[in-house]
């Protein structure tokens, strides 16, 4: 089983890694990128069965810092 967390940092939350890709990708000739805000993928390879809760509490504890950013969960 796989689960997969995108994580984003929350709205109003200063991204400076974006502003930098949004600079470069100007400084590059493409226009028209209004903004741009940068997140990571976390692919878990969980055992059959594992308790979605349980994947929600490793996310909340070690994966995500719940002040500044949010995560989708995605399990396949």
């Amino acid at each position: 089983m796989k689960a997969i967390v995108t994580v984003m940092l929350k709205n109003g939350v200063l991204d400076p890694q974006g502003e930098a890709v949004k600079s470069a990708l100007g400084g590059l000739g493409f226009s028209g990128v209004n903004s741009v805000r940068q997140g990571k993928v976390i692919e878990l390879d969980l055992a059959e069965g594992t308790d979605p809760a349980q994947i929600d509490e490793m996310c909340n504890r070690l994966l995500v810092n719940a002040v500044i950013e949010s995560y989708q969960l995605d399990i396949a």
